[in-house]
């Protein structure tokens, strides 16, 4: 009878479980990875992830979650740390590059794979939510400040998409035709303020 483990020993091995499963998963996709394969690669037994996880979508669910929470965590220490509105908007910019870079499959996780049954884990969709708000509230921050014009949804959006499809670029390995991400990334930043300026 396996003994009863303290609270940090339970959570040092969720922590082991989800780090294996987090590179698992950015590496495979959501098919591609079993139960078996996560504890194999632990060196555990078949049923010791059932102790802490109903199945593999709830690991998946805890893996994505844990993802979006220390991006968040990354967006909003960049926000409290800038000034000015569009200071602000560079830092989230640069923020989300540098952990997009730091922590790929984390990215992959959040943005590439998607859950199959994410209504059923409201804390992955209050992860989520708390991910987007620093670009949202940055941008509306701006707007009220009359340093951007627009609607701030379609603003936000715009701006997330194409700091997006830069780390995206990177990371497929498509930034191929002479310029690095690092090169784009202000630029990039400095178009998309540029075309939400006031007339």
């Amino acid at each position: 009878m396996p003994r009863n483990l303290s609270g940090e020993e339970v959570e040092a091995f969720r922590e082991r479980l989800r780090a294996v499963a987090e590179r698992q998963f950015a590496e495979r996709g959501f098919d591609g990875v079993s139960l078996r394969s996560i504890t194999d690669e632990l060196g555990c037994s078949r049923m010791t992830p059932y102790r802490y996880f109903r199945d593999k979508a709830d690991i998946f669910a805890a893996v994505r979650t844990s993802a979006y929470l220390r991006f968040a965590a990354a967006q909003e220490k960049a926000a409290a740390e800038a000034g000015e509105p569009v200071g602000r908007l560079t830092a989230l910019g640069q923020a989300y590059y540098a952990f997009a870079l730091s922590q790929p499959n984390a990215y992959r996780l959040m943005f590439e794979l998607s859950q199959p049954d994410a209504d059923e884990h409201p804390e992955l969709r209050e992860a989520e939510a708390r991910a987007w708000a620093p670009i949202r509230d940055g941008i509306d921050a701006a707007v009220e400040a009359g340093v951007l014009a627009g609607d701030v949804d379609v603003l936000a959006h715009s701006f997330w998409a194409g700091v997006h499809g830069i780390v995206s670029l990177h990371l497929a390995g498509k930034l191929v035709h002479g310029v690095s991400v690092d090169e784009l990334a202000e630029p990039m930043l400095l178009q998309l303020f540029r075309g939400a300026l006031p007339d």
